[in-house]
């Protein structure tokens, strides 16, 4: 018996010429893949490139991670290294060193400490101005905000604040300090050009840090010791609304927000819950909270991926960093991050 032949259709006659077909179909699809791969290549090749230092206060060092959160190198600085602030070239990292009252000057491409700026005892929180010439630091033991030239290093002025000041936040016209006061409650509204208080908004108890939506109409502030955020309103310059977090079975005194922070859109604020082991989810235009998600002890420092699709956590008490995916709202992984993880900050 003749074996039967493979046909392509019914009908009998000439067969298709088969290389013929595969080059005609592969002259189809083979733009295409390539672009494809090319896209996702582009992709792969810009979350890689994407770097997430992390601030480790007992270590005395900075921490270099990949996106994915794996350790690249740790940089040495000075002595216990808090908050930190990109040059506005990006090519350089400033970090407030608490212990040694310095601003140390990282170099992104050397992997080193290049440079330290003196600044007053025990700086805290700082805040760069729009073109990144001067630094504004928070300095605790004398209850100032103190304004720094970088390329001089030297002393432009200091304002007087309420005791222990923390959190400082420029405004995207360089014109308005906003200065947490942990001690007084309140939030000062400094004129940086008049150099002084202009006024005093009573806020929560020890209120921590800021986001400023995007549109500069609100200033979000996290209370630690009451269990909240206050939202003021900047044109009066008065609190608005008052967010009040929960959880089920946790006590009230547990729950202490710090780190906060806001999306581009204005559309969700993440907030760290300190000793609650959690960050919130809130959504702004309703104040409500959309989710909760478990982080490590005392969730504190925050910062998102540029595409914002994860959240970065660092937890004082369990010296590591969680990473959340912000879309399922679940942690994807939890790394060592160096003893007392202080602020992360991630840079392309």
């Amino acid at each position: 018996m003749t074996p039967s032949r493979l046909r392509f259709g019914s009908r009998p006659g000439p067969q298709p010429d088969l290389h013929r077909l595969v080059r005609t179909s592969a002259s189809q699809w083979l733009p295409r893949l390539t672009a494809a791969s090319l896209l996702l290549l582009g992709a792969l090749g810009s979350a890689s490139a994407q770097s997430v230092y992390v601030s480790s206060e007992k270590d005395h060092k900075v921490n270099l991670f990949d996106a994915g959160g794996k350790l690249q190198s740790s940089i040495e600085v000075c002595q216990r290294p808090r908050d930190m602030k990109a040059s506005a070239d990006g090519r350089r990292i400033h970090v407030v060193c608490g212990d040694s009252n310095q601003i140390g000057v990282i170099d992104r491409a050397a992997g080193k400490m290049v440079d330290r700026i003196p600044v007053a005892d025990s700086p805290e929180i700082m805040a760069l101005s729009p073109d990144g010439k001067t630094a504004y630091v928070s300095i605790e033991d004398e209850s100032v905000l103190a304004a720094y030239d970088i390329a001089s290093q030297k002393t432009l002025f200091k304002i007087k604040t309420g005791g222990e000041p923390e959190g400082v936040l420029v405004t995207p016209d360089g014109k308005t300090a906003y200065v947490t006061s942990e001690d007084a409650n309140v939030v000062h509204v400094i004129d940086l050009a008049a150099k002084k208080v202009i006024k005093d908004i009573k806020a929560g108890q020890r209120p921590r840090r800021f986001a400023l939506s995007p549109d500069g109409k609100e200033l979000w502030v996290s209370n630690e010791l009451s269990t909240s955020v206050s939202i003021i309103d900047t044109a009066s310059r008065s609190v608005k609304a008052t967010l009040k977090f929960a959880l089920d079975g946790m006590r009230a005194s547990d729950i202490t927000p710090v780190g906060i922070l806001l999306t581009r859109d204005g559309r969700t604020a993440w907030v760290s819950l300190g000793r609650a082991n959690h960050v919130a989810e809130v959504d702004v235009a309703s104040r409500k909270v959309r989710r909760t998600v478990l982080a490590g002890k005392r969730a504190w420092g925050l910062a998102l991926s540029p595409d914002e699709s994860t959240l970065y956590v660092t937890n004082g008490l369990s010296d590591d960093m969680t990473l959340i995916d912000t879309r399922s709202g679940k942690a994807i992984r939890t790394v060592p991050a160096g003893r007392v993880p202080h602020t992360p900050l991630v840079l392309p």
